[in-house]
């Protein structure tokens, strides 16, 4: 319970994935508090941080614990089925890795597997918090992880709507975007606004700081008022590509977008593979390897 509360940081989201009232788990952190002597977290109404008593004991124990989870493990792959339960750790940016049958598909097929997803934007260690594994873009993975690749190559596209290019005219260069209207994006409340990133013909690359008549964290939000035609917005290719093939938004700059890799599933190399991420791992690669699937990108936020 305490390995829990300090990674959700909440008694009721702690007792919901414990699957007991949050009451209860408060109860035993206070148990815990009085046997060891010293208190362990800070309360509050809404969360809960660790003192710093409480951050030596989560990092003594939760590598324990993934030894416990990986023993578990261990076990159940005498049993000729995957099973056992999945934790996986993605940012609200990945999406449309789940938007289409991935995970419809795996499910059906691994009855005996249980999926634990937990969604966050923050780049942390997916090992010492208990995660099979993660989903990210290959350039913030950490080289001792392994990697495997989910989606192919991700391409960029800056859109606006023939109501506005009727008002503006169509940039022709990156530069020129500083004379429009734009509407950003950054990753969380406190982050910087996004610089759009272009690339020359000749392979220079240049990072725009656009202004933001809007500054959002979902770039669904920016899409539907580039639509409404209130300036231009910079997201990727797949989460517009129906707005462009019907005329709503057109694409300008595709000169200087090129594309970069894209999503994968990391995990250590160090730790023990569960049968449900190694039957994980061989779904996707079946699935990537299936001429009929269309690669997937993010659709809420860059």
């Amino acid at each position: 319970m305490f390995a829990t509360v300090a990674e959700t940081k909440n008694f009721r989201v702690a007792g919901e994935r414990l699957g007991v009232s949050a009451s209860a788990v408060s109860q035993a952190l206070r148990k815990l508090e009085e046997r060891v002597g010293v208190p362990l977290m800070h309360r509050s109404t809404r969360s809960a941080s660790l003192t710093e008593a409480g951050q030596q004991l989560y990092a003594r124990i939760r590598p324990a614990l993934a030894e416990v989870e990986a023993a578990v493990s261990a076990v159940g792959e005498l049993s000729e089925t995957p099973r056992g339960t999945l934790r996986l750790l993605v940012g609200p940016d990945v999406e449309p890795v789940f938007a289409g049958p991935l995970l419809e598909i795996f499910l059906t097929s691994h009855p005996e597997i249980q999926l634990d997803l937990v969604v966050s934007d923050a780049l942390v260690d997916v090992v010492n918090l208990g995660f099979d594994a993660g989903i990210q873009l290959g350039e913030v993975i950490d080289r001792d992880m392994i990697a495997v690749p989910v989606t192919g190559d991700i391409r960029m596209t800056v859109v606006g709507s023939p109501a506005y290019f009727k008002a503006h005219k169509k940039p022709r260069h990156p530069r020129e975007l500083v004379d429009h209207v734009c509407l950003n994006w950054r990753r969380t409340a406190e982050a910087l606004p996004y610089k759009w990133e272009f690339r020359e013909p000749g392979g220079r690359e240049i990072a725009v700081a656009v202004g933001g008549r809007v500054l959002s964290t979902d770039s669904i939000i920016n899409i539907a008022l580039a639509r409404a035609g209130l300036g231009l917005t910079i997201v990727y290719e797949d989460q517009v590509r129906e707005d462009v093939a019907k005329g709503m938004l057109l694409p300008v700059l595709k000169e200087f977008l090129v594309p970069f890799p894209g999503y994968y599933l990391f995990y250590s190399q160090r730790r023990h593979t569960s049968p449900a991420l190694r039957a994980f791992i061989e779904h996707i690669r079946a699935t990537r390897q299936s001429p009929r699937r269309r690669n997937p990108v993010r659709s809420s936020s860059l």
